[in-house]
């Protein structure tokens, strides 16, 4: 089994207490089941896949070829000849056994207007719209954009649209109207759907007019699709605009769904570039359903009566994959909520989890961070015993948090799943399979089946071999969830991906394999900083520092230098009531050098109140890269993150405490 030791790997075992409370027993019987199923899935691909596209989806037309193509043009396509519908195979085929089975329940930002809907009523609701969307004219291969916030009605857009072979195109429902505009007009929406106003944290998000503003430069859109969320007065465009509760009420409640090609484009979703510009990833129909079936199956361990509560929004390719598509086309039922973890609280996911009983949860680090550090006591006063599947996503998990979520969330008894994945990748890549890979916290561990892992010398451009070695983590061939194109840029998707090592997809990611062959991911190559010849890995040391009392959190980078080639700058946001001081960067530096050694100490420490963040909690070291660098002018549109005005505050910070090279 390539790269991975057959020696027995040294790693925790899943919990007695997993199995004790299991429906049933896990989906593989143990270790060596996955290497038997891992080997076939390397080696004899598309016999493997084959199978597994006859077991987990439901086709209107078989297929004979399971795959052709490759990376050398980025050409690689699977399931040819199959035609399927994503609407009918996450929705109508479970209607049709259990229609009074929950599908999805619906946890409000406020909690009285939580409600559940189960699959026959979302094959009624998700066909009158579909007629909707018919009677605006959209047809097979039209996008239609989504802004909505994390409603029930989003995911019931997003199977209407699919239902009558039309692409979505989410767009996050906190981005600006400028993010909008350019995701709508790249698109070429005909249709957006939005809501009159949502509400987020207590808070009410003005959608509508973000819409509105964002449509005065986009000719595409011919109709907007709104959904009353609040019933506040909202600005209105006669004969473009229509209210959803009118018009479904003029359609029947079914509209059979439209058989598509498997490689016919079932969403596009877009990703910050690295220049600043936005990618319009391409997913297909059959390979991506295949990929976030699969993995929903066997990384959560999802059976039939299972509740997973993906604690993420449908406008990243978490909320698509994991609270969306992959429950649904299991025949489970997802837990889709409105609000934040702090509102009205630090215990509303834990309240969630309690009232509904969920037993998988998935979430990012971030919000661990942030419920780590508003105390246990959150946690402490609710029941958790449902849960026996902890999902991690976004960002490696460091050891202490993996610690605290296995402790105080899983209270010892549950398999902790570290995911690592991308929205390029569709579903996860490396991951623990629960209740079957013995769990090292901090590490993604295995790759899921189909995913031939290689480590590059990013010097040599060779493939490292065997264990206990670093490198740049690629993948020597086509999976079926991989996103096929960039969205009218096949050229900037081959260069982004396929053209850095060719022959092989590009992570962009840094990754090292221990001596059990587990895959401990390092971050993206371009935080990797060198020092002196010194290949250091800022998330380790970004992990130093934030082992410190006083640190909240710590993004590192690396900046040129005459001396060293490049040196190492480390940006921290303090603890709250923690006071900022030479005192306090000089211990800092210290604890880098102690922990890592000399060579990894910082240059300079820069202490900031927050750092810049995407939506979904990912820190934008690229910007921090520009601001130190000097090029503070060219990071480009900040619209997209969390909050755009702390760049703002970063550049000033950095003025004070650091000479920046002009």
């Amino acid at each position: 089994m390539s790269g991975i030791a057959e020696s027995a790997i040294k790693g925790r075992p899943t919990p007695q207490a997993f199995f004790d409370k299991h429906p049933a027993e896990p989906h593989l019987s143990n270790l060596d089941h996955y290497k038997e199923l891992y080997k076939e899935s390397i080696e004899n691909p598309n016999k493997f896949f084959g199978n597994l596209a006859h077991e987990l989806l439901s086709w209107d037309h078989d297929f004979t070829t399971v795959s052709s193509g490759g990376f050398e043009h980025g050409d690689m396509a699977w399931f040819l000849e199959g035609r399927l519908n994503a609407s009918y195979n996450c929705v109508d085929r479970h209607a049709a056994k259990n229609p009074d089975k929950v599908a999805i329940i619906y946890e409000a930002d406020d909690a009285k207007d939580s409600r559940k809907i189960t699959y026959g009523e979302l094959m009624a609701e998700v066909s009158r719209v579909a007629g909707v969307l018919k009677s605006f004219g959209v047809t097979k291969g039209d996008s239609v954009a989504v802004y909505l916030p994390m409603i029930p009605e989003a995911l019931i857009a997003l199977l209407a649209i699919s239902r009558i072979g039309a692409v979505h195109s989410v767009i996050f429902a906190g981005f600006s109207s400028g993010s909008l505009k350019d995701r709508v007009n790249d698109a070429k929406s005909k249709v957006i759907i939005t809501t009159d106003e949502g509400k987020r944290g207590g808070k009410t998000v003005y959608t509508k007019k973000i819409v509105d503003e964002g449509l005065k430069d986009a000719p595409s859109v011919e109709k907007v699709l709104v959904y009353q969320r609040t019933g506040n007065q909202v600005p209105w465009t006669e004969g473009r605009d229509f209210w959803w509760h009118e018009e479904v009420d003029k359609h029947r409640p079914y509209l059979a769904p439209v058989p598509v090609s498997s490689e016919d484009p079932l969403f596009l979703l877009y990703t910050s570039g690295s220049t600043g510009s936005p990618k319009g990833v391409v997913h297909v129909t059959g390979g991506y359903l295949l990929g976030a079936a699969a993995t929903c199956k066997y990384v959560f361990d999802i059976h039939p009566d299972d509740i997973l509560f993906t604690a993420g929004d449908v406008g990243w390719i978490t909320g698509h994959t994991y609270a969306f598509y992959g429950p649904l086309l299991l025949g489970a039922t997802t837990i889709i909520f409105e609000g934040t973890p702090a509102y009205p609280d630090y215990s509303r996911y834990w309240e969630i989890v309690e009232k509904y009983k969920a037993t998988q949860f998935y979430v990012a680090p971030t919000a661990l961070r942030l419920l780590k550090r508003a105390g246990e006591e959150f946690v402490k006063k609710h029941d958790l015993s449902s849960l026996r599947t902890l999902g991690s996503v976004g960002e490696p998990i460091a050891a202490e948090i993996w610690e605290w979520y296995n402790e105080h969330v899983g209270n010892n008894d549950c398999h902790i799943t570290d995911t690592y994945w991308q929205t390029e990748t569709g579903s996860h890549i490396i991951a623990p399979l629960a209740g079957v890979t013995p769990m090292k916290p901090g590490s993604a561990t295995l790759p899921f089946f189909g995913i031939d892992l290689v480590l590059i010398d990013p010097v040599s451009g060779e493939e490292i071999k065997g264990n206990d070695v670093e490198g740049v983590l690629a993948i020597r061939k086509p999976w079926p969830s991989i996103a096929r194109t960039v969205y009218g840029s096949h050229k900037r998707y081959l260069e982004t991906y396929l053209k850095p090592y060719p022959g092989y997809y590009f992570t962009g990611d840094g990754a090292a394999r221990d001596k059990e062959g587990y895959y401990w991911i390092r971050g993206r190559v371009d935080d990797v900083v060198n020092v002196s010849g010194h290949r250091l890995s800022t998330a380790e040391i970004e992990a130093a520092l934030i082992q410190h009392s006083a640190v909240g959190e710590a993004a590192v980078v690396g900046v040129a230098d005459e001396l060293t080639g490049q040196a190492v700058i480390a940006f921290v946001s303090l603890k709250s009531g923690t006071p900022a001081s030479d005192e306090l960067r000089k211990e800092l530096i210290l604890q880098v050098r102690r922990e890592i050694g000399p060579f990894s100490a910082p240059k300079a420490v820069l202490i900031v109140e927050d750092l810049p963040k995407t939506r979904s909690g990912k820190i934008m070291r690229r910007i921090l890269r520009k601001i130190v660098s000097g090029e503070a002018d060219s990071i480009g549109d900040t619209s997209t993150l969390s909050e755009p005005h702390v760049v703002d505050e970063i550049i000033a910070s950095v003025d004070k405490q650091f000479k920046i090279p002009k």
